[in-house]
C-alpha cells in the first residue's frame, strides 16, 4: 500500500509538471473558459424553453447548470487554490477534505441565492448592482480571506518548526517513534499523532466561509432571470446544480492534494522524519496560497 501510494503520488506530480512544462495548462484554461461561455448561451436558450413549457427542458437545464459549474471550476479560481493548498499543508483525510470541498461549493451557491433574493425583493437592487457587488466587493474579499488562511498555515508551520528546535541540550538526541527524544525524554518535534489529528469545525468554517463569500456569476445570471420569469424555484435548483458541478472539480483537487502529500510523507524513513518535514510542507503551502490569492485579490481591486 505504501509503495502504491508513493507511485500514485509520483505519477500525479509528473502529470502536473508535464501540464505546466508543455503549456497544456494554458490550453486547458482557455478551453474551460470557452466552454463556460458556450454553456451560458445554452442556458439562456434552455430558460426560454422552460418558459415555453417544452418537455424535457428541466432536465436539459439542470444538466447545463452542472456543466457550467464544472467548466467554471476548471478555470482559475480561489476554491481550488484553498482546498488544494490546505490538503497539501494539513494532514486531513481525503473523505473529510472532499466533504469540505462539496460543502464549500454548495455554500457558494447559497450565497448567490441569498444575494439575489435579498437584492430583488428586499433591497430593490438591479441586476447590474448585484453582479457588480459580487465582482467588485465580494471577489476581492474572498481572495483576501484565502490569502489570510495561507498566512495562518505558514504561521503554524513556522511555529512548529521553531518549537521543534527550541529545546537544546549539550548531548546527542534521537527521536523515538512517538516524537519523544530517547536521550532526554523531551519532545523536539510535533508527535505524529498530533499531525494526523483531523481538523475541527473551526477549520471547516474558515475554509467554507472563504470560498462561499464570492457567489458564482453564472448562478447570479440564472437566479435573476428565473426570478424575472416567475420561476425562482427553478433558478435555485439550477444554482445548486452548478454547485455540484463545481464540487466535481474541487473534490478531485482535494483527493489529488491529499494523495500527493501522503505519497511524499510515505517516502520518508519514519515517523520522526514525518514530524520534522510536515511543518515545512505546511509553511511552504501556506506561502504559496497567500501569494496566489494575494495576486488574485490585487487583480480584482
Amino acid at each position: 500500500m505504501r509503495r502504491a501510494l508513493i507511485l500514485l503520488a509520483g505519477l500525479l506530480a509528473l502529470g502536473l509538471a508535464a501540464l505546466v512544462l508543455t503549456g497544456a495548462d494554458d490550453m486547458l484554461l482557455r478551453w474551460a473558459m470557452e466552454e463556460q461561455r458556450d454553456t451560458q448561451n445554452a442556458l439562456a436558450r434552455a430558460l426560454r424553453a422552460l418558459r415555453a413549457g417544452d418537455p424535457g427542458a428541466m432536465a436539459a437545464f439542470a444538466a447545463l447548470c452542472f456543466a457550467y459549474g464544472f467548466f467554471h471550476a476548471a478555470g482559475p479560481g480561489h476554491g481550488k487554490i484553498l482546498i488544494g493548498g490546505y490538503g497539501a499543508a494539513r494532514r486531513v483525510g481525503p473523505w473529510r477534505l472532499s466533504g469540505i470541498a462539496l460543502l464549500s461549493s454548495l455554500a457558494q451557491a447559497l450565497t448567490a441565492i441569498l444575494l439575489v433574493a435579498a437584492g430583488l425583493w428586499v433591497l430593490g437592487w438591479s441586476r447590474e448592482r448585484m453582479t457588480g457587488l459580487a465582482e467588485d466587493s465580494f471577489a476581492p474579499l474572498s481572495f483576501a480571506l484565502v490569502a489570510l488562511v495561507g498566512l495562518w498555515l505558514a504561521w503554524r508551520g513556522a511555529r512548529a518548526l521553531g518549537g521543534g528546535h527550541a529545546h537544546a541540550h549539550a548531548h546527542a538526541h534521537a527521536n523515538g517513534p512517538d516524537g519523544l527524544c530517547t536521550t532526554c525524554g523531551h519532545t523536539h518535534a510535533p508527535a505524529p499523532a498530533d499531525l494526523e489529528r483531523a481538523t475541527g469545525w473551526r477549520d471547516t468554517a474558515m475554509l467554507v466561509g472563504a470560498v462561499a463569500v464570492r457567489p458564482c456569476t453564472g448562478a447570479l445570471f440564472v437566479l435573476i432571470l428565473t426570478a424575472q420569469m416567475g420561476i425562482f424555484a427553478t433558478g435555485i435548483a439550477g444554482a445548486l446544480a452548478m454547485g455540484l458541478g463545481t464540487a466535481s472539480v474541487t473534490v478531485a483537487v482535494a483527493i489529488a492534494a491529499v494523495t500527493l502529500r501522503e505519497g511524499a510523507l510515505a517516502s520518508l524513513p519514519g515517523s520522526a522524519a514525518i514530524a520534522r518535514v510536515q511543518p515545512m510542507i505546511e509553511l511552504g503551502a501556506g506561502i504559496v496560497i497567500a501569494l496566489l490569492a494575494g495576486r488574485l485579490a490585487l487583480g480584482a481591486i
